[in-house]
């Protein structure tokens, strides 16, 4: 039982469980935040780049004199400048490559093919319009369902006759691969002696994840010293500088990439853009700084997408519903380039946890990636990789086998669900799930709300005409990639990494492979390491980003943060503190094994009053330690994890659609989260709040949509749907709390669950709101207003 004066202590600390205000925020909200855009080194050009108006032509020429002769214009460069150099193309993430700059030919609508370097923005702008190029016109493949035709134009001439483009063996040449996992054949049995199975296709709509802050990057290149510096807007530097030396040459001691603050990032920042290396290039070229940030419509237009997933999901049960098997099939539409940013080991990402919460004895699923003359990506837009489809797809097929059956969709959760004991759970597809209580969590839902209050009062308005849905999604997540084992980044492993040291006077500075997009990293970490180490949270500086200071890591993406480098901050304190232990017992005169650690200082046991607080073991770590060991006190730790993580979540929807406008009111949504360990309940909700936003955004609006001829439509903020405070439902929170057994503090992650969760929730809502009208087929999304009225006009239920 702890005492009066121990709470105060560990209230003093502000550590792990206090919802304290962020660190970061006092400079954000003054506006002293240090963004890409807000770098001015002396001697700085600008960079803009020509862009295709088509989706898939020849370029017959490229005539750069009229821009050349603009003053102010330093160069015009193309794919035939670059060639000499051998960075017209460059490697992915994914092990494809793409181009720089256009070669030849441009393979999607809005492809770099020249680039301007100039004095200021406004005259790279007027010469990019000066630049003539001369196109003709291919055929396009824009439907990945006919991609794979045999007539189908060919996206890649730079792969035809290649058996591998990132992934495995390819069998067309818009093909890049197929992964699978589970047992077909066991599966298929299931299916065959099934009393009841369904079917149904569906469509996770090509999206963006259409951060706050667009792309950008300042190269420096010292040609005296032969060193580059790079200020880039990248949740991963590490992995940046490693590809910046694999494409130049220039050695990765010589090379510095610096992440200053990012002004959100969900996946959309982790992979290399064609503009950056372009900056790069003008920079050693021409021996000057050279800057380059994009604008909205080229985010929109260019940088990463997300989803695009084709498809087909089918369950197998008896007739009380049990769950016997699952089997989907996906089309993943990944653009012109295999630029997604997986696991080398999993090109359709964790795709394998869409047997979700729930304890299925067999599955297979099945992906094939293909290529299609749209801009390239499949990023994991706050998710981890590919989870946030998988969870869509088996959380609809949960809905779809309900309404067959005419069973209510909690109740065939919770007959389905895997149970507490059975933890840790292996799943059909080769999981193991570390933690969950997947019925406490939704029963803890079902009585908050009043479920079946919340169905009697549906079956009311059904009986007036009125539409109502509500909406289930009992979803996990796999996230914290991760093992070295499954997962790495062009073969480097995703471990991460912290490094912490401890100043004379008791403060501390950490330093963190990982990189926040404003998550609040500087005060969780602080939190982490305040209450491992009994520092006030207040007195730990953070920094991350800087590849010269910290130590390599794999950055931030996939909730990996607290997970990996969270686990890695508490390893390296609490190798911190047995040093720290070993001078106590030097100083107090005893043996380690007669201390015990107390909130902030060691105690003799048995004696309160012989004691050590930390500011005191600090002082003698540089002027006082026991004989043979070191002076300072300091440790890194690079931490592989054993498994990854998962955490889950129960979530409730309650809307109202008006069946003459199709206007859809969120009356209500309820969101329990279970991210084991809470660091700070505070940020947790913000980062809840902020993922339950984009899960709106998606499910009910946005979209990427291409003509017949790709020519991409929806790429402002005139058209793409981007949800305000207007827009915005009210979001009711709660939480359980499951630790996750192999963290060092059993921290799961949570920032990117609400996305994940959801998604497939509104849109349960909206299909449960039909189907008590007897609507027999699956409503794709985005469930805007006009595609909402149009169900209600094909259903008649306009009248």
């Amino acid at each position: 039982m702890s005492t009066a004066t121990e709470d105060k202590r560990e209230q003093e600390l502000q550590g792990v469980g206090c919802s304290r205000k962020r660190k970061e925020d006092p400079r954000f909200i003054q506006g002293k935040g240090n963004y890409v855009d807000d770098v001015k080194l002396p001697g700085m050009l600008v960079g803009k780049v020509v862009r295709s108006p088509f989706a898939h032509a020849k370029i017959i020429s490229i005539n750069k004199e009229a821009a050349l002769a603009l003053p102010g214009v330093h160069a015009v460069l193309t794919a035939d400048d670059l060639k000499p150099l051998g960075l017209h193309w460059m490697p992915t993430l994914a092990g494809d490559v793409c181009a720089v700059l256009a070669d030849e030919k441009v393979s999607f609508q809005y492809q770099e093919v020249a680039f301007v370097i100039a004095d200021n923005r406004y005259i790279a702008v007027d010469a990019a319009d000066l630049v003539e190029v001369e196109y003709e016109e291919l055929p396009v493949v824009v439907d990945p369902h006919h991609a794979m035709d045999a007539d189908a134009a060919i996206v890649r001439d730079d792969l035809v006759g290649k058996d591998e483009a990132g992934g495995g063996a390819r069998k067309h040449n818009n093909h890049i691969f197929n992964w699978n996992v589970g047992d077909k054949d066991a599966t298929d049995r299931a299916f065959e002696s099934a009393d009841v199975t369904v079917k149904q296709d569906m469509i996770n709509q090509r999206v963006h994840a259409c951060p706050l802050e667009t792309c950008g990057c300042v190269a420096s290149f010292d040609k005296v010293k032969g060193d580059m510096t790079v200020y880039i807007t990248s949740q991963a530097p590490h992995i940046v500088r490693t590809v910046i030396t694999m494409l130049s040459g220039i050695p990765e001691s010589k090379v510095r990439v610096i992440s200053p603050d990012i002004g959100g990032g969900f996946g959309n920042k982790v992979g290399i853009y064609p503009g950056y290396v372009c900056a790069i290039v003008a920079s050693i070229v021409l021996g000057r700084p050279v800057k380059w940030i994009e604008d909205r419509t080229e985010n929109l237009s260019t940088t990463a997408f997300a989803r695009d997933y084709h498809m087909e999901g089918e369950l197998a049960a008896d007739n009380e519903g049990n769950i016997k098997a699952l089997r989907v099939n996906v089309l993943a539409d990944h653009g012109a380039f295999n630029t997604h940013a997986q696991p080398t080991k999993w090109p359709a990402g964790m795709f394998g946890i869409c047997t979700g919460s729930y304890d299925i004895p067999t599955a297979y699923a099945n992906v094939d990636g293909v290529f299609t003359n749209k801009a390239p990506g499949g990023v994991s837009y706050r998710c981890s990789f590919r989870v946030t489809e998988a969870v869509y797809v088996v959380e609809r097929m949960i809905d779809v086998l309900a309404q067959k059956l005419k069973m209510d969709p909690a109740e065939i959760r919770m007959k389905n669900f895997i149970q507490p004991e059975q933890f840790p759970y292996n799943s059909a597809t080769g999981w193991e799930y570390d933690s969950g209580n997947y019925p406490a969590a939704l029963k803890k839902v079902m009585e908050a709300v009043d479920y079946q209050g919340l169905r009697k009062e549906q079956a009311e308005k059904t009986a007036r005409g009125e539409l109502m849905g509500i909406g289930l999604c009992t979803f996990t997540e796999i996230v914290g990639a991760g093992p070295s084992k499954s997962c790495d980044i062009l073969g480097v492993g995703m471990f991460d990494s912290a490094e912490i040291r401890i100043h004379p006077t008791g403060s501390a500075i950490a330093r963190m492979g990982t990189k926040s997009q404003g998550q609040g990293h500087e005060t969780t970490y602080a939190q982490i390491i305040a209450t491992e180490l009994g520092i006030s949270s207040e007195e730990i500086q953070i920094e991350e980003g800087d590849t010269d200071t910290a130590p390599y890591g794999l950055g931030t993406y996939g909730s990996r943060t607290t997970p990996v480098g969270g686990a890695a901050t508490v390893k390296a304190a609490r190798k911190i503190r047995e040093k720290a232990r070993k001078i106590a017992a030097h100083l107090l005169e005893v043996s380690e094994n007669d201390l015990e650690w107390d909130v902030n200082q060691f105690r003799v046991i048995g004696s309160p009053d012989q004691v050590k607080t930390m500011k005191e073991i600090a002082w003698a770590a540089y002027n006082n330690v026991p004989d043979g060991m070191e002076m300072g006190l300091e440790a890194v730790d690079y931490y592989d994890p054993p498994n990854f993580t998962f955490p889950f979540g129960a979530y409730l929807c309650v809307l109202d659609i008006d069946r003459f406008t199709g206007v859809t009111a969120v009356r209500r949504f309820y969101a329990l989260d279970d991210c084991g360990t809470r660091i700070n309940p505070m940020i947790i909700e913000g980062q809840v709040h902020g993922g339950l936003n984009e899960g709106f955004a998606v499910s009910m609006g946005q979209e990427l949509p291409y003509d017949a001829e790709g020519n991409l439509s929806g790429n402002t903020f005139m058209d793409y749907f981007w949800p305000t405070m207007v827009e915005t439902p009210k979001w009711e929170l709660d939480y359980t709390v499951t630790p996750s057994p192999h963290h060092p503090m059993g921290a799961k992650g949570v920032a990117e669950s609400p996305h994940v969760g959801s998604i497939p929730c509104f849109s349960n809502a909206i299909n449960d709101a039909f189907m008590q009208f007897g609507a027999k087929t699956h409503i794709d999304m985005p469930h805007n207003a006009f595609r909402v009225w149009k169900t209600i006009k094909e259903m008649g239920l306009n009248k």
